[in-house]
């Protein structure tokens, strides 16, 4: 395993050493801005005589914990992209995720063990606006990406994560020269393992696995992980699919969003994709207690002004009778995590606690 490639640049400085790069990484810790100190941490955690990465998970599921990952297998989430990507050494990449969380910390391994040319940028939501570089590869969530079409002309290669990507903002994909890329992944598998083309000629609505991850199924058609690279043991996960085979899947929903209606489950995220064309804003699918139906689907938007059901009839009508909302709630302000997905079931809680 190299933990470190002689080629490797940060913001155009080259490195002699290992302790050439660490006294760069202590200098980001105690005087850098932003995420620089972070970024500084983690390179010197990388660069220790551990065996493991400690790594906090997002939270939009449950509290935010933190778990350790063999560096063995961090090493090889980032092998597998550089080798998928077609990442080689001297690529000229942007880090403009938060090295707080996996993704942030992976573009750093990728590129200290494949030799890129690494450069950093504000975790905010228009990374790109203000460099006048372009680039060969970049990873963003959909929020940054939503903000930057106009710049995404600076990057070859995209890849998406830490979130789902809209109709809307693929549909406005299709426009631009970037191959763009959404990725399926968590802290517990170190990053992405499977990989779905957003635009051009390999455009697909399936998830493919990369190389050595193969899929399976629990009796709730959850999906189910095997990626001995990357994890000793099997990943369950929460995530509802359709199996295509035991390298691909359709994403459905989240087993703990699924709304049961009537003896009917609706997914949430199936019925948001089919409103995202026309609602502009966040909002999310969620339920409600019905003494006839036992659950009722009811829509949520972040918005100051009220919402009534009226105002949406014609939309409606592109549900079937199950997925329509039976109401609208507006909240002026949803909860986030630090990576920027909606607290779900928060939001619903402070909803109901009125």
């Amino acid at each position: 395993m190299k933990v470190l490639h002689s080629n490797f640049k940060l913001n155009g400085e080259s490195f002699s050493s290992a302790e050439a790069l660490k006294e760069v990484a202590n200098h980001l810790v105690e005087k850098g801005n932003n995420d620089e100190p972070a970024i500084g941490k983690f390179i010197l955690e990388w660069l220790d005589k551990n065996d493991y990465i400690a790594v906090k998970t997002s939270g939009s599921t449950g509290i935010p914990k933190t778990i350790t990952l063999k560096k063995e297998h961090v090493f090889n989430s980032a092998q597998a992209t550089i080798n998928y990507f077609d990442l080689k050494e001297n690529t000229k990449a942007l880090l403009c995720l938060s090295s707080e969380y996996i993704a942030g910390k992976m573009m750093l391994v990728r590129a200290i063990t494949a030799g890129w040319d690494l450069h950093i940028a504000a975790a905010e939501k228009k990374p790109l606006e203000s460099l006048e570089s372009n680039f060969d590869f970049t990873a963003m969530v959909p929020y940054q990406v939503f903000h930057s079409l106009t710049d995404l002309h600076k990057v070859k290669k995209l890849i998406i994560g830490g979130g789902a990507v809209s109709s809307t903002l693929e549909q406005q994909l299709q426009q631009v020269s970037t191959k763009v890329f959404a990725t399926y992944g968590m802290t517990e598998t170190i990053s992405h393992i499977a990989v779905r083309p957003i635009n051009g000629a390999e455009k697909s609505g399936i998830f493919s696995s990369l190389p050595g991850v193969i899929f399976s199924q629990d009796q709730n058609n959850c999906l189910q992980i095997h990626a001995p690279e990357v994890s000793e043991e099997i990943v369950a996960t929460n995530d509802v699919v359709a199996l295509i085979s035991p390298t691909s899947f359709k994403f459905l929903g989240r087993i703990d969003n699924v709304v049961n209606t009537g003896g009917v489950k609706v997914h949430p995220e199936t019925v948001e994709e089919k409103l995202s064309h026309h609602i502009a804003g966040t909002f999310f699918i969620g339920s409600e207690k019905d003494d006839a139906l036992g659950e009722k689907v009811i829509l949520i938007i972040e918005s100051e002004e009220m919402q009534s059901l009226e105002n949406y009839s014609e939309l409606f009508k592109t549900l079937s009778a199950y997925e329509k909302p039976k109401k609208i709630y507006t909240v002026p302000q949803f909860i986030y995590t630090e990576t920027g997905k909606v607290k779900r079931a928060e939001v619903l809680k402070k909803l109901f606690n009125k």
